[in-house]
Protein backbone atom coordinates (compact mmCIF):
# COMPACT_ATOMS: atom_id res chain seq x y z
CA UNK A 1 0.00 0.00 0.00
CA UNK A 2 1.24 3.52 -0.82
CA UNK A 3 2.40 5.82 1.95
CA UNK A 4 0.04 8.63 2.95
CA UNK A 5 0.28 11.85 0.95
CA UNK A 6 1.52 13.68 4.06
CA UNK A 7 4.71 11.60 3.83
CA UNK A 8 5.40 13.02 0.37
CA UNK A 9 6.47 16.38 1.80
CA UNK A 10 9.33 14.66 3.64
CA UNK A 11 10.73 13.04 0.48
CA UNK A 12 13.77 14.30 -1.34
CA UNK A 13 13.35 15.19 -4.99
CA UNK A 14 15.17 12.00 -6.01
CA UNK A 15 13.03 9.74 -3.80
CA UNK A 16 9.80 11.36 -4.99
CA UNK A 17 10.86 11.05 -8.61
CA UNK A 18 11.75 7.37 -8.14
CA UNK A 19 8.32 6.70 -6.63
CA UNK A 20 6.65 8.62 -9.44
CA UNK A 21 8.52 6.59 -12.07
CA UNK A 22 7.42 3.37 -10.36
CA UNK A 23 3.80 4.52 -10.34
CA UNK A 24 3.93 5.43 -14.02
CA UNK A 25 5.33 1.99 -14.78
CA UNK A 26 2.57 0.29 -12.80
CA UNK A 27 -0.14 2.34 -14.50
CA UNK A 28 1.32 1.76 -17.97
CA UNK A 29 1.38 -1.99 -17.38
CA UNK A 30 -2.41 -1.99 -17.08
CA UNK A 31 -2.26 -4.78 -14.52
CA UNK A 32 -3.51 -2.81 -11.50
CA UNK A 33 -7.23 -3.10 -10.69
CA UNK A 34 -9.31 0.04 -11.20
CA UNK A 35 -9.40 1.11 -7.53
CA UNK A 36 -5.64 0.61 -7.17
CA UNK A 37 -5.06 2.55 -10.41
CA UNK A 38 -7.04 5.46 -9.01
CA UNK A 39 -4.97 5.41 -5.79
CA UNK A 40 -1.76 5.26 -7.80
CA UNK A 41 -2.87 8.12 -10.03
CA UNK A 42 -3.76 10.31 -7.04
CA UNK A 43 -0.41 9.62 -5.38
CA UNK A 44 1.38 10.22 -8.67
CA UNK A 45 -0.30 13.61 -8.97
CA UNK A 46 0.83 14.54 -5.46
CA UNK A 47 4.38 13.32 -6.19
CA UNK A 48 4.49 15.34 -9.42
CA UNK A 49 3.43 18.49 -7.58
CA UNK A 50 6.07 17.85 -4.91
CA UNK A 51 8.79 17.39 -7.53
CA UNK A 52 7.75 20.59 -9.31
CA UNK A 53 7.85 22.52 -6.02
CA UNK A 54 11.32 21.14 -5.21
CA UNK A 55 12.58 22.12 -8.67
CA UNK A 56 11.14 25.61 -8.39
CA UNK A 57 12.84 26.06 -5.01
CA UNK A 58 16.14 24.86 -6.45
CA UNK A 59 15.85 27.23 -9.42
CA UNK A 60 15.34 30.14 -7.04
CA UNK A 61 18.65 29.29 -5.38
CA UNK A 62 20.64 28.95 -8.59
CA UNK A 63 22.65 31.97 -9.56
CA UNK A 64 25.00 32.59 -12.41
CA UNK A 65 28.38 34.20 -11.98
CA UNK A 66 28.80 37.50 -13.77
CA UNK A 67 32.12 38.30 -15.39
CA UNK A 68 33.80 41.59 -16.22
CA UNK A 69 34.94 42.35 -19.77
CA UNK A 70 38.33 40.95 -18.75
CA UNK A 71 36.77 37.66 -17.62
CA UNK A 72 37.10 38.30 -13.88
CA UNK A 73 34.17 37.31 -11.63
CA UNK A 74 32.27 40.41 -10.51
CA UNK A 75 29.35 38.90 -8.61
CA UNK A 76 26.21 36.90 -9.19
CA UNK A 77 22.74 37.48 -10.57
CA UNK A 78 19.60 35.34 -10.73
CA UNK A 79 19.71 32.69 -13.42
CA UNK A 80 17.25 33.30 -16.26
CA UNK A 81 16.09 29.78 -17.19
CA UNK A 82 13.71 30.86 -19.95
Amino acid sequence: MAAPASDIEKLSFEDALAQLEKIVSQLESGEAPLEKSIELYERGTALKAHCEARLKAAEAKVEKITLSAGGEPTGTEPLDVE
